[in-house]
Protein backbone atom coordinates (compact mmCIF):
# COMPACT_ATOMS: atom_id res chain seq x y z
CA UNK A 1 0.00 0.00 0.00
CA UNK A 2 1.77 3.02 -1.37
CA UNK A 3 0.95 6.19 0.99
CA UNK A 4 0.34 7.81 -2.10
CA UNK A 5 -0.99 6.02 -5.22
CA UNK A 6 -0.45 6.43 -9.52
CA UNK A 7 -3.13 7.42 -11.35
CA UNK A 8 -5.64 4.91 -11.34
CA UNK A 9 -6.18 2.37 -14.34
CA UNK A 10 -9.79 0.79 -14.96
CA UNK A 11 -9.99 -2.55 -12.88
CA UNK A 12 -12.36 -5.43 -13.44
CA UNK A 13 -15.09 -5.73 -10.90
CA UNK A 14 -14.11 -7.86 -8.20
CA UNK A 15 -16.76 -10.44 -6.91
CA UNK A 16 -14.74 -10.65 -2.95
CA UNK A 17 -16.52 -13.47 -1.10
CA UNK A 18 -14.47 -15.50 0.07
CA UNK A 19 -11.03 -14.00 -0.74
CA UNK A 20 -8.70 -16.54 -2.65
CA UNK A 21 -6.76 -18.86 -0.13
CA UNK A 22 -3.17 -18.14 0.67
CA UNK A 23 -0.38 -20.45 -1.11
CA UNK A 24 -0.62 -23.85 0.61
CA UNK A 25 2.88 -25.05 1.54
CA UNK A 26 3.12 -27.88 3.45
CA UNK A 27 5.10 -28.33 7.17
CA UNK A 28 5.86 -25.69 9.36
CA UNK A 29 9.35 -25.78 7.89
CA UNK A 30 11.32 -22.32 6.84
CA UNK A 31 12.96 -24.34 4.41
CA UNK A 32 12.29 -27.78 1.79
CA UNK A 33 12.77 -30.88 3.27
CA UNK A 34 15.42 -31.74 0.09
CA UNK A 35 18.56 -29.53 -0.28
CA UNK A 36 21.42 -29.56 -2.67
CA UNK A 37 23.66 -26.96 -3.19
CA UNK A 38 26.77 -26.60 -5.45
CA UNK A 39 30.14 -26.44 -3.62
CA UNK A 40 33.44 -25.39 -5.43
CA UNK A 41 36.74 -26.81 -4.87
CA UNK A 42 39.84 -23.98 -4.44
CA UNK A 43 43.07 -24.73 -4.82
CA UNK A 44 46.33 -22.92 -3.99
CA UNK A 45 49.83 -24.00 -3.83
CA UNK A 46 49.72 -26.56 -1.09
CA UNK A 47 46.15 -25.86 0.14
CA UNK A 48 42.90 -26.65 -0.70
CA UNK A 49 39.73 -25.76 0.59
CA UNK A 50 35.63 -25.65 0.34
CA UNK A 51 33.62 -22.65 -0.28
CA UNK A 52 31.48 -23.75 3.03
CA UNK A 53 34.37 -24.27 5.48
CA UNK A 54 34.08 -20.53 6.94
CA UNK A 55 34.98 -21.25 10.00
CA UNK A 56 38.77 -22.84 9.05
CA UNK A 57 39.78 -19.36 7.01
CA UNK A 58 37.92 -17.47 8.29
CA UNK A 59 35.60 -16.54 5.36
CA UNK A 60 31.97 -16.06 4.62
CA UNK A 61 29.70 -16.26 1.46
CA UNK A 62 27.84 -13.41 0.59
CA UNK A 63 25.01 -14.04 -2.41
CA UNK A 64 28.00 -16.64 -4.31
CA UNK A 65 30.75 -14.61 -3.42
CA UNK A 66 33.52 -14.73 -0.98
CA UNK A 67 35.61 -12.95 1.45
CA UNK A 68 38.47 -13.60 2.75
CA UNK A 69 40.03 -11.93 5.71
CA UNK A 70 43.68 -12.99 5.29
CA UNK A 71 45.59 -10.65 3.51
CA UNK A 72 46.75 -12.77 1.06
CA UNK A 73 46.56 -12.96 -2.99
CA UNK A 74 44.46 -16.04 -3.61
CA UNK A 75 44.36 -17.45 -7.54
CA UNK A 76 41.72 -19.83 -7.20
CA UNK A 77 41.01 -22.80 -9.63
CA UNK A 78 37.70 -23.70 -9.77
CA UNK A 79 37.28 -27.75 -10.08
CA UNK A 80 34.66 -29.92 -10.84
CA UNK A 81 31.14 -28.95 -8.46
CA UNK A 82 29.95 -31.29 -6.50
CA UNK A 83 26.23 -31.65 -5.17
CA UNK A 84 25.70 -32.78 -1.86
CA UNK A 85 22.91 -32.67 0.67
CA UNK A 86 23.14 -29.54 2.54
CA UNK A 87 22.13 -29.66 6.36
CA UNK A 88 20.59 -26.74 8.47
CA UNK A 89 23.54 -25.28 9.69
CA UNK A 90 25.25 -25.06 6.52
CA UNK A 91 21.82 -23.66 5.36
CA UNK A 92 22.06 -21.27 7.82
CA UNK A 93 25.75 -20.28 6.82
CA UNK A 94 24.16 -18.93 4.05
CA UNK A 95 21.09 -16.59 5.24
CA UNK A 96 20.35 -14.71 7.94
CA UNK A 97 18.44 -16.11 10.53
CA UNK A 98 16.62 -12.91 12.08
CA UNK A 99 16.78 -12.21 15.50
CA UNK A 100 15.32 -14.96 18.36
CA UNK A 101 13.28 -16.63 15.49
CA UNK A 102 13.48 -19.74 13.50
CA UNK A 103 12.38 -17.45 10.16
CA UNK A 104 15.41 -17.44 8.21
CA UNK A 105 15.41 -14.24 5.23
CA UNK A 106 16.39 -16.98 2.30
CA UNK A 107 15.30 -13.83 -0.79
CA UNK A 108 17.02 -10.83 0.61
CA UNK A 109 15.86 -7.43 -0.83
CA UNK A 110 17.63 -4.08 -0.68
CA UNK A 111 15.28 -1.50 -1.76
CA UNK A 112 16.78 1.68 -0.50
CA UNK A 113 19.88 1.32 -3.02
CA UNK A 114 20.87 0.06 -6.48
CA UNK A 115 17.89 0.78 -8.02
CA UNK A 116 15.63 3.74 -9.92
CA UNK A 117 13.40 4.86 -7.62
CA UNK A 118 9.51 6.24 -9.11
CA UNK A 119 7.72 9.40 -7.99
CA UNK A 120 5.61 7.11 -6.20
CA UNK A 121 8.39 5.45 -4.12
CA UNK A 122 9.79 9.42 -3.37
CA UNK A 123 6.48 10.84 -2.52
CA UNK A 124 5.97 8.03 -0.30
CA UNK A 125 9.35 8.01 1.16
CA UNK A 126 8.74 11.07 1.73
CA UNK A 127 6.18 11.59 3.70
CA UNK A 128 7.33 8.73 6.02
CA UNK A 129 10.36 10.68 6.72
CA UNK A 130 8.77 13.82 7.48
CA UNK A 131 6.66 12.12 9.91
CA UNK A 132 9.63 11.15 11.88
CA UNK A 133 11.64 14.08 11.77
CA UNK A 134 8.34 15.73 13.17
CA UNK A 135 8.57 13.78 15.86
CA UNK A 136 12.17 15.10 17.10
CA UNK A 137 10.01 18.36 18.12
CA UNK A 138 8.03 15.71 20.69
CA UNK A 139 9.61 16.21 23.95
CA UNK A 140 10.04 20.32 23.33
CA UNK A 141 6.48 20.61 22.52
CA UNK A 142 4.78 18.53 25.17
CA UNK A 143 1.46 19.20 27.03
CA UNK A 144 -1.20 17.25 28.14
CA UNK A 145 -3.90 18.63 25.54
CA UNK A 146 -1.25 17.70 23.19
CA UNK A 147 -0.85 14.05 24.29
CA UNK A 148 -4.75 13.52 24.88
CA UNK A 149 -5.23 14.72 20.86
CA UNK A 150 -2.79 12.21 19.95
CA UNK A 151 -4.26 9.48 22.06
CA UNK A 152 -7.50 10.24 20.88
CA UNK A 153 -6.50 9.83 17.03
CA UNK A 154 -4.68 7.05 17.65
CA UNK A 155 -8.07 5.40 18.43
CA UNK A 156 -10.06 6.99 16.00
CA UNK A 157 -7.75 6.46 12.90
CA UNK A 158 -5.80 2.77 14.45
CA UNK A 159 -8.93 1.46 16.09
CA UNK A 160 -11.87 2.68 14.03
CA UNK A 161 -9.84 3.55 10.84
CA UNK A 162 -7.34 0.98 10.47
CA UNK A 163 -8.18 -2.37 11.83
CA UNK A 164 -12.07 -1.96 11.80
CA UNK A 165 -12.60 -0.50 8.60
CA UNK A 166 -10.05 -1.04 5.98
CA UNK A 167 -8.81 -4.05 7.42
CA UNK A 168 -12.17 -6.21 8.95
CA UNK A 169 -14.44 -4.91 7.17
CA UNK A 170 -13.08 -3.77 3.45
CA UNK A 171 -10.86 -6.24 3.11
CA UNK A 172 -12.41 -9.30 4.40
CA UNK A 173 -16.22 -8.22 4.80
CA UNK A 174 -16.09 -9.91 8.21
CA UNK A 175 -19.57 -7.44 9.01
CA UNK A 176 -21.88 -5.63 7.34
CA UNK A 177 -22.37 -1.59 8.52
CA UNK A 178 -24.94 0.35 7.19
CA UNK A 179 -23.29 2.23 4.36
CA UNK A 180 -22.67 6.22 6.19
CA UNK A 181 -21.19 4.56 8.81
CA UNK A 182 -18.50 2.50 6.48
CA UNK A 183 -17.77 5.70 5.14
CA UNK A 184 -17.13 7.41 8.66
CA UNK A 185 -14.96 4.64 9.81
CA UNK A 186 -13.28 4.63 6.38
CA UNK A 187 -12.28 8.22 6.21
CA UNK A 188 -10.78 7.92 9.93
CA UNK A 189 -8.71 5.19 7.88
CA UNK A 190 -7.88 8.10 5.41
CA UNK A 191 -6.42 10.20 7.87
CA UNK A 192 -4.15 7.55 9.06
CA UNK A 193 -1.75 8.30 6.45
CA UNK A 194 -1.36 4.66 5.21
CA UNK A 195 -2.73 5.46 1.58
CA UNK A 196 -6.53 5.76 0.59
CA UNK A 197 -8.74 2.66 1.00
CA UNK A 198 -8.74 1.05 -2.74
CA UNK A 199 -4.93 0.81 -2.36
CA UNK A 200 -4.82 -0.63 1.30
CA UNK A 201 -7.49 -3.42 0.93
CA UNK A 202 -5.96 -4.38 -2.62
CA UNK A 203 -2.46 -4.97 -0.95
CA UNK A 204 -3.34 -6.54 2.03
CA UNK A 205 -5.85 -9.03 -0.65
CA UNK A 206 -2.91 -9.85 -2.56
CA UNK A 207 -0.94 -10.90 0.70
CA UNK A 208 -3.51 -12.81 2.06
CA UNK A 209 -3.86 -14.45 -1.95
CA UNK A 210 0.21 -15.06 -2.07
CA UNK A 211 1.47 -14.98 1.78
CA UNK A 212 5.15 -16.04 2.28
CA UNK A 213 5.70 -16.57 -1.57
CA UNK A 214 7.57 -15.25 -4.25
CA UNK A 215 4.46 -12.81 -4.94
CA UNK A 216 4.27 -11.77 -1.20
CA UNK A 217 4.08 -7.64 -1.39
CA UNK A 218 5.82 -7.60 2.39
CA UNK A 219 7.20 -11.06 3.15
CA UNK A 220 10.09 -11.65 6.26
CA UNK A 221 11.16 -14.13 3.69
CA UNK A 222 13.19 -10.93 2.01
CA UNK A 223 14.13 -9.18 5.18
CA UNK A 224 12.31 -8.46 8.57
CA UNK A 225 12.51 -4.86 7.69
CA UNK A 226 11.67 -5.18 3.83
CA UNK A 227 8.31 -6.84 5.32
CA UNK A 228 8.14 -3.87 7.86
CA UNK A 229 8.51 -1.10 5.85
CA UNK A 230 10.75 -0.71 2.71
CA UNK A 231 8.42 -2.76 0.35
CA UNK A 232 5.87 0.46 0.47
CA UNK A 233 9.00 1.87 -1.69
CA UNK A 234 9.08 -0.31 -4.62
CA UNK A 235 5.67 0.12 -6.35
CA UNK A 236 7.03 -1.50 -9.28
CA UNK A 237 8.10 -3.98 -7.49
CA UNK A 238 4.85 -4.64 -6.22
CA UNK A 239 3.13 -4.09 -9.74
CA UNK A 240 5.11 -6.80 -11.04
CA UNK A 241 4.49 -9.04 -8.50
CA UNK A 242 1.01 -9.23 -8.59
CA UNK A 243 -0.65 -7.26 -11.59
CA UNK A 244 -1.85 -3.68 -11.01
CA UNK A 245 -5.32 -3.38 -8.52
CA UNK A 246 -7.50 -5.60 -10.02
CA UNK A 247 -8.61 -7.30 -7.13
CA UNK A 248 -10.92 -4.03 -5.33
CA UNK A 249 -14.09 -3.56 -7.82
CA UNK A 250 -16.01 -4.06 -5.19
CA UNK A 251 -14.58 -0.74 -4.16
CA UNK A 252 -13.81 0.53 -6.81
CA UNK A 253 -17.49 1.22 -8.33
CA UNK A 254 -18.77 3.27 -4.89
CA UNK A 255 -18.58 7.09 -6.21
CA UNK A 256 -17.05 7.57 -2.14
CA UNK A 257 -14.25 5.60 -2.44
CA UNK A 258 -13.06 6.72 -5.82
CA UNK A 259 -13.80 10.65 -3.97
CA UNK A 260 -10.91 9.84 -1.38
CA UNK A 261 -8.64 8.22 -3.79
CA UNK A 262 -8.63 10.93 -6.33
CA UNK A 263 -8.55 13.97 -3.35
CA UNK A 264 -6.39 11.60 -0.76
CA UNK A 265 -3.73 13.89 -0.25
CA UNK A 266 -6.15 16.98 0.74
CA UNK A 267 -7.72 14.93 3.35
CA UNK A 268 -4.72 15.27 6.08
CA UNK A 269 -3.54 18.42 5.29
CA UNK A 270 -7.08 19.74 6.07
CA UNK A 271 -6.49 17.65 9.16
CA UNK A 272 -3.53 19.21 10.36
CA UNK A 273 -4.76 22.81 9.57
CA UNK A 274 -7.75 21.96 12.19
CA UNK A 275 -5.25 20.90 14.64
CA UNK A 276 -2.99 23.71 14.04
CA UNK A 277 -5.99 26.18 14.79
CA UNK A 278 -6.81 24.44 17.85
CA UNK A 279 -3.75 23.98 19.25
CA UNK A 280 -1.28 25.44 17.21
CA UNK A 281 2.51 23.78 16.74
CA UNK A 282 2.47 21.40 19.88
CA UNK A 283 -0.92 20.04 18.05
CA UNK A 284 0.84 19.54 15.09
CA UNK A 285 3.74 17.78 16.31
CA UNK A 286 1.70 15.40 18.30
CA UNK A 287 -2.16 15.13 16.67
CA UNK A 288 0.05 14.08 13.26
CA UNK A 289 3.79 13.35 13.67
CA UNK A 290 3.94 11.10 16.90
CA UNK A 291 0.17 9.81 16.50
CA UNK A 292 0.64 8.98 12.97
CA UNK A 293 4.36 7.23 13.29
CA UNK A 294 3.41 5.62 16.67
CA UNK A 295 0.23 4.23 14.11
CA UNK A 296 2.36 3.50 11.37
CA UNK A 297 4.57 1.26 13.07
CA UNK A 298 1.66 -1.09 15.20
CA UNK A 299 0.35 -1.69 11.64
CA UNK A 300 3.47 -2.42 10.11
CA UNK A 301 4.26 -4.59 12.95
CA UNK A 302 1.45 -7.00 11.66
CA UNK A 303 3.35 -7.58 9.03
CA UNK A 304 6.35 -7.94 10.00
CA UNK A 305 6.77 -8.95 14.00
CA UNK A 306 3.84 -11.30 13.35
CA UNK A 307 5.16 -13.33 10.23
CA UNK A 308 8.49 -13.83 12.79
CA UNK A 309 7.86 -14.02 17.04
CA UNK A 310 4.88 -15.56 18.29
CA UNK A 311 3.48 -19.22 18.09
CA UNK A 312 1.37 -21.22 16.04
CA UNK A 313 -1.98 -22.79 16.73
CA UNK A 314 -3.45 -23.54 13.17
CA UNK A 315 -2.17 -25.29 9.75
CA UNK A 316 -2.49 -21.72 7.98
CA UNK A 317 1.01 -23.07 5.52
CA UNK A 318 2.30 -19.59 6.13
CA UNK A 319 4.81 -17.85 8.34
CA UNK A 320 1.79 -16.15 10.72
CA UNK A 321 2.15 -15.98 14.54
CA UNK A 322 0.04 -15.39 17.50
CA UNK A 323 1.91 -12.54 18.76
CA UNK A 324 0.62 -11.08 22.55
CA UNK A 325 2.43 -7.84 22.72
CA UNK A 326 1.64 -6.31 19.35
CA UNK A 327 -2.31 -7.30 20.16
CA UNK A 328 -2.24 -5.14 22.84
CA UNK A 329 -0.80 -2.20 20.66
CA UNK A 330 -2.63 -2.94 17.58
CA UNK A 331 -6.31 -3.74 19.44
CA UNK A 332 -6.35 -7.52 18.56
CA UNK A 333 -4.04 -7.47 15.45
CA UNK A 334 -1.50 -10.00 16.87
CA UNK A 335 -3.21 -12.69 17.20
CA UNK A 336 -2.07 -13.12 13.62
CA UNK A 337 -2.43 -16.67 13.20
CA UNK A 338 -5.79 -17.02 13.98
CA UNK A 339 -6.38 -14.36 11.51
CA UNK A 340 -4.27 -16.22 8.44
CA UNK A 341 -6.42 -19.56 9.56
CA UNK A 342 -9.82 -17.73 9.86
CA UNK A 343 -9.65 -14.67 7.28
CA UNK A 344 -13.14 -13.91 7.24
CA UNK A 345 -13.71 -13.78 10.59
CA UNK A 346 -14.31 -10.41 12.41
CA UNK A 347 -13.03 -12.28 15.53
CA UNK A 348 -9.10 -12.34 16.12
CA UNK A 349 -8.91 -13.05 19.82
CA UNK A 350 -10.69 -16.51 19.75
CA UNK A 351 -9.51 -16.93 23.25
CA UNK A 352 -10.87 -15.48 26.41
CA UNK A 353 -7.64 -14.46 27.56
CA UNK A 354 -6.53 -13.19 23.79
CA UNK A 355 -7.59 -9.36 24.40
CA UNK A 356 -9.39 -7.89 20.74
CA UNK A 357 -10.40 -4.43 21.05
CA UNK A 358 -11.52 -4.13 17.48
CA UNK A 359 -13.55 -7.38 17.98
CA UNK A 360 -15.17 -6.00 21.02
CA UNK A 361 -16.26 -2.79 18.96
CA UNK A 362 -17.66 -5.08 16.23
CA UNK A 363 -19.55 -7.01 19.04
CA UNK A 364 -20.59 -3.64 20.43
CA UNK A 365 -21.95 -2.44 16.96
CA UNK A 366 -24.13 -5.66 16.57
CA UNK A 367 -25.39 -5.88 19.69
CA UNK A 368 -27.15 -2.19 19.21
CA UNK A 369 -28.05 -3.43 15.29
CA UNK A 370 -25.46 -1.95 13.49
CA UNK A 371 -23.06 -4.66 12.15
CA UNK A 372 -25.02 -7.65 10.69
CA UNK A 373 -23.84 -10.77 9.01
CA UNK A 374 -21.18 -10.76 11.65
CA UNK A 375 -18.64 -13.43 10.49
CA UNK A 376 -17.05 -16.00 12.80
CA UNK A 377 -15.25 -19.41 12.22
CA UNK A 378 -17.13 -23.01 12.80
CA UNK A 379 -15.84 -25.64 15.03
CA UNK A 380 -15.58 -27.80 12.47
CA UNK A 381 -13.02 -25.29 10.22
CA UNK A 382 -11.31 -25.04 13.62
CA UNK A 383 -11.13 -28.84 14.42
CA UNK A 384 -9.93 -29.13 10.49
CA UNK A 385 -6.91 -26.59 10.82
CA UNK A 386 -5.66 -27.14 14.87
CA UNK A 387 -2.09 -28.31 14.82
CA UNK A 388 -1.85 -31.86 17.20
CA UNK A 389 0.48 -29.59 19.56
CA UNK A 390 -1.96 -26.72 20.38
Amino acid sequence: MALLSPPPSKSKPYPFSPLPQAVHRPGRSTFPAQTTKNVNSLSYTSITTKIGEVNKWNCYGLEGKVRFSRRVMLMPIVSAAVTQPVSENERESNFKRILLSDVVVTRPREVLWGRKWNSVDMASAAVVVSMHLLCLFAPFTFNYAALGIAFGLYIITGLLGITLSFHRNLSHRSFKLPKWLEYFFAYCGAQALQGHPIDWVSTHRYHHQFCDSEKDPHSPYEGFWFSHMSWMFDTNTLTERCGKPNNVGDLEKQGFYQFIRDTYVIHPVALAALLYAMGGFPYIVWGMGVRIVWVYHITWLVNSACHVWGKQAWNTGDLSRNNWWVALLAFGEGWHNNHHAFEYSARHGLKWWQLDMTWYVVRFLQVIGLATDVKLPTDTHKQKLALADS
